[in-house]
């Protein structure tokens, strides 16, 4: 089975050019095709295996970071559906990260100061329904340093192409400010609704 890249239906963004999601899509769009032809090379190198060892080693370790960049650009892209939607502090995840955290604000400036740590990657928002609590964590190389299992909520891209083309290389700090600003959290709210049962 191949998978398709997704399309998603993202309103003007304020402080993040539809140019540069666009872009930013295209990217997301090669993780896709990457991993399909990923896929169909470790069919063809299984066939002697033996021979093709070194070769299927490679393309194991590429593939899972291929896909972990499809995976978290769909998180992440769904986010902006539907346009902008305040966090509803009086519901369950609003609760719940109050409960935490102390504030929902408070959760949110742990996910951008992770955002805001030096290098590539994503911050992650977490939830271990095992034991009722969240967990913050961030991945620089989108396969790596998982909360293995943890169903992810919320997906902060801070890799230089989610801003560079409108803030520059320095420019983390408006971007992240920007990618809040913008966030459904309606969506968020119903990833972590689902895990509710």
């Amino acid at each position: 089975m191949e998978y398709k890249a997704q399309k998603f239906d993202i309103p003007e963004l304020e402080g993040i050019s539809t140019e540069s999601v666009k872009q930013h899509i295209g990217l997301y769009e090669g993780y896709v095709k990457n991993f399909n032809a990923m896929t169909k090379l470790m069919d063809e190198l299984f066939k002697d295996s033996e021979e093709n060892t070194h070769a299927l080693a490679e393309i194991v370790r590429r593939r899972s970071f291929e896909f972990g960049g499809m995976r978290l650009h769909e998180h992440y892209f769904t986010q902006w559906e539907g346009g902008m939607k305040l966090l509803d502090e009086s519901g369950a995840l609003g609760k719940a990260l109050a409960s935490q955290f102390g504030s929902a604000d408070d959760a949110v400036s742990q996910i951008q100061t992770i955002g805001m740590m030096r290098g590539p990657g994503w911050s992650l928002l977490y939830y271990d329904t095992a034991v009722g609590e969240f967990r913050v964590g961030f991945t620089g190389e989108q396969h790596m340093g998982h909360f293995v299992t943890l169903p992810i909520i919320l997906a902060l891209d801070v890799w230089e192409h989610a801003y560079i083309l409108d803030y520059g290389a320095a420019g983390k700090g408006k971007y992240v400010d920007a990618f809040f600003k913008n966030l459904n959290w309606g969506v968020v709210e119903k990833r972590f609704d689902a895990l509710q049962s």
